[in-house]
């Protein structure tokens, strides 16, 4: 069974590129992550930094996640992430996104020993 850690990355690392406007992305990467299967994911974001990078957030400012819990973690410097949205015409299984480039600080909620991200929580 894949475990939190190794959902996180692939649900949201994609180190290797630079994140792209073109909607193209989001649909590709969408399908390619396994986050179009049974259902289309609304919302997901993926970070264009180094695993070590966004790993050595759980280190960085305690924030409070949205759903109360006190594990999550923002990074202290913007990141490179790209938002993919699901647009409102796209039905299942014929799952369409919009992406959007931004640079901004991330939280995610850290687990284990050592702590690593398990979940994606917010960006702001």
């Amino acid at each position: 069974k894949e475990s939190p850690a190794k959902k996180f990355q692939r649900q949201h690392m994609d180190p290797d590129s630079s994140s792209s406007n073109s909607s193209n992305y989001c649909n590709l990467m969408m399908s390619r992550r396994n986050m179009t299967q049974g259902r289309c994911k609304p919302v997901n974001t993926f970070v264009h930094e180094s695993l070590a990078d966004v790993q050595a957030v759980c280190s960085q400012i305690n924030v409070n996640c949205k759903n109360g819990q006190t594990n999550c973690y923002q990074s202290n410097s913007t990141m490179h992430i790209t938002d993919c949205r699901q647009t409102g015409s796209s039905k299942y299984p014929n799952c369409a996104y919009k992406a959007s480039q931004e640079q901004k600080h991330i939280i995610v909620a850290c687990e284990g020993n050592p702590p690593v991200p398990v979940h994606f929580d917010a960006s702001v």
